[in-house]
């Protein structure tokens, strides 16, 4: 599973992709910082298993602090976007080909309005962060349909004179985004094109079925990120009167929170809603100032929004679902014997049999039955799995 990072140039997306990864990438005040992608591990925050049931776990390639099991992804910073991306002006080229790779994306915009259009700094409170969710938008809707609609008429006779569904034809054309044959259905359906012959769309029946399938194969989440900032307030009470879902966000002041403590002056999870400065520490004025005003940002938005964001675009855009799988269910470890050793996301409404794919082809090829760790009964490879189930594979076939 890929997340990536969109917006205008110089919002703060390398700045939030550092709180969220902890990896040192340059960030500066000029657009186009960031060139290359840059490539990281952030981490989906879930309630581990761990204590219902009683033990103590030791995970391989995730962690578990507290009782949260923190699910490593992979988190993608894509340069940044300036209008007429999608007719190549500026980095569009590469930011779309970059950006098709996510199953995902957190479009991360500046709530302060200290960016123009074009992501040169303004006044705090000048630019229009509206315009900044508007465009972006429309710049995916408007590479998506030219792909979509390059040599339309031959796309829609062929799927008319040769009999083919048009939902196949476009899902062998689009392979390479990510989008498959269900999700242009689903489109088509939506945009109350179904019972139209392709051949009589119009250009504006394109765009609007590529504004929904954008919505339903690249979803996004909105970060109105430096909301930390004076100017941001009324920006962010004008875009939810408008309606918009978006999560305030503070990036610098969760880089600020995950440095400190790991150099051990406060105690804080990335998530939670408040932190503690360690009784033996003695903080200076300055750094008591620093924290106060990310106390006070956290009280007013319940976080500094980062965890949150990454988690909104894990378990509700995509609707991944936790499940640890165990090779001994009455000991829940593998056969080295860490208990509660991995956890998989996987999408929900997947089977067991589909944990068995995720794990390895062969077990999945020799299936025989899995086991529930929580009943101790045996479920088939359809059964449906939810978050938080502990599942051991029984398979005639061994990995490797």
């Amino acid at each position: 599973m890929i997340i990536g990072l969109i917006g205008k140039a110089n919002v703060g997306k390398s700045t939030f992709f550092n709180a969220a990864t902890d990896l040192a990438v340059p960030v500066a005040n000029y657009p186009f910082t960031t060139i290359e992608p840059n490539v990281g591990v952030a981490y989906a925050r879930t309630k581990c298993v761990c204590r219902e049931f009683g033990v103590q776990d030791n995970p391989v390639h995730s962690v578990c602090i507290d009782g949260n099991r923190f699910i490593p992804i992979k988190l993608v910073d894509i340069a940044g976007l300036v209008p007429g991306a999608h007719a190549g002006k500026g980095l569009g080229n590469k930011f779309l080909d970059d950006a098709r790779q996510a199953n995902a994306l957190i479009h991360i915009i500046d709530s302060s309005g200290s960016t123009d259009n074009n992501g040169r700094p303004v006044r705090a409170g000048t630019g229009d962060p509206v315009f900044d969710i508007q465009f972006v938008e429309e710049e995916f809707d408007l590479w998506l349909e030219s792909i979509i609609g390059r040599d339309w008429g031959k796309t829609a006779r062929e799927a008319e004179s040769q009999g083919q569904k048009l939902e196949q034809l476009l899902a062998k054309r689009l392979s390479g985004l990510g989008i498959n044959e269900q999700m242009i259905t689903n489109a088509v359906q939506t945009s109350d094109l179904a019972s139209k012959k392709p051949v009589g769309w119009t250009h504006d029946d394109i765009l609007r079925f590529c504004k929904v399938l954008r919505t339903r194969a690249k979803p996004f989440v909105i970060a109105a990120n430096k909301a930390d900032l004076p100017a941001a307030d009324d920006n962010i009470k004008k875009l939810k009167a408008g309606g918009l879902e978006l999560v305030p966000c503070a990036s610098e002041a969760e880089a600020l929170l995950r440095k400190a403590s790991k150099k051990g002056i406060l105690h804080y999870l990335p998530g939670d809603v408040s932190f503690e400065v360690k009784p033996e520490v003695t903080l200076s004025a300055p750094q008591l100032k620093a924290l106060d005003i990310v106390k006070t940002f956290m009280q007013k938005y319940g976080s500094t929004g980062v965890q949150e964001v990454i988690n909104i675009a894990c378990f509700k855009l995509l609707r991944m679902v936790a499940v640890y799988p165990v090779e001994d269910e009455f000991k829940l470890t593998d056969k080295k014997g860490n208990i509660l050793p991995d956890v998989w996301l996987l999408p929900e409404g997947s089977t067991a049999k589909n944990l068995a794919e995720a794990i390895h082809a062969d077990l999945a090829k020799g299936f025989l039955y899995a086991v529930d760790a929580r009943t101790k009964q045996r479920i088939a490879a359809n059964h449906p799995l939810k978050n938080g189930d502990v599942i051991k594979i029984s398979s005639a076939t061994s990995r490797g």
